[in-house]
């Protein structure tokens, strides 16, 4: 896992902390003309992996434009996103089956200030449009010229004074990529297109579920919306404090692992999903997983968790909390 940094020697955030990107599966053009059999979805801190069936509905081919859409990546918020890869392009390590064999997709990556496309100026000036892994750029290394451009242009901005008293400067754009390919699905004929990634993970090395801080008043806000956003019932919370403890420090080392999946895209079918199945995979049987399930049925108790529907149609995304020794 890589934590977004640029080398440019401003001062970073002091936490212990990095945020999740939000990231789904495959998407479609929206049709009536290809009817989604199933989709079986594992999720692992480690791999995504999703298998769809597709059948096309009507007596003639059918192409659509198959697409995996990668979150934008904003340099200036930059300082602590996770990212699974140092591939400045493929950065989640994605590849796509259809019947078996690869099914390539074409990436297309840009930089943007706000409507402004910017990429063939940072090219120009052989600067990278995601700057990770080896491709990070150290401001203070680059040529006077250089970065008085890239300050004229908006590409970079001020961000503070170093201890020394010298301008710092942080990222400005946005790195946008996405990834497209033209499918043909055969009339009459279930088409299997299985597609895996390396996730974006968030972590923390606490929990702010621990009753130890979950009963400050300061942080009541944050619990609500924990509560919420990965429906955290007080079922769940009982057995946190068991193992957690009620002091104020985290003695059990217990921590957060974080995903998000854009699952709403699987509404774009001739129907609904016929049969849907999601596995999560927290990494042990020790660890403690919430989400909001919403119409899926849960396995019986110490069952692996394995989640299905029929007939289904997703309306919202996942959001999923892993909490445990790591």
């Amino acid at each position: 896992m890589v934590a977004l940094l640029v080398a440019t020697n401003w001062p970073a955030r002091a936490n212990d902390s990095a945020a999740e990107l939000s990231i789904g599966g495959l998407q479609f053009v929206r049709t009536r003309d290809v009817a989604m059999e199933s989709e079986d979805l594992r999720i692992a801190l480690d791999r995504i992996i999703v298998r769809y069936q597709f059948a096309n509905v009507t007596n003639k081919p059918v192409t659509l434009t198959v697409a995996f859409p990668l979150p934008d990546i904003d340099l200036s918020e930059a300082d602590n996103i996770a990212l699974p890869s140092n591939d400045p392009v493929n950065f989640v390590d994605f590849e796509t089956r259809i019947d078996g064999s690869p099914a390539p997709l074409t990436i297309d990556q840009r930089a943007m200030i706000g409507d402004k496309d910017v990429s063939a100026l940072l090219r120009q000036l052989k600067l990278p449009l995601l700057p990770i892994g080896s491709r990070e750029i150290r401001v203070t290394d680059l040529p006077a010229a250089t970065r008085t451009r890239l300050v004229d242009e908006g590409l970079l901005m001020p961000a503070g004074m170093s201890d020394n008293g010298r301008q710092q400067y942080a990222p400005g754009w946005v790195t946008r990529t996405s990834a497209v390919r033209q499918q043909v699905f055969p009339p009459s004929r279930t088409v299997v297109v299985e597609h895996q990634y390396r996730p974006s993970v968030g972590s923390s090395a606490d929990t702010i579920l621990r009753p130890g801080l979950r009963r400050s008043n300061a942080l009541g806000p944050e619990v609500a919306r924990y509560r919420k956003d990965y429906c955290v019932t007080d079922g769940f919370l009982a057995e946190l404090d068991k193992r957690a403890g009620d002091g104020t420090a985290n003695t059990a080392k217990l921590q957060e692992r974080r995903i998000s999946y854009v699952l709403k895209t699987g509404s774009n079918w001739a129907g609904p999903i016929r049969a849907f199945k999601l596995t999560i995979d927290p990494g042990g049987s020790d660890r403690m997983v919430s989400f909001c399930q919403g119409r899926l049925k849960a396995p019986p108790p110490g069952n692996t968790l394995e989640y299905t529907a029929s007939d289904y149609k997703p309306d919202t995304d996942l959001k999923i909390l892993v909490i445990g020794k790591f």
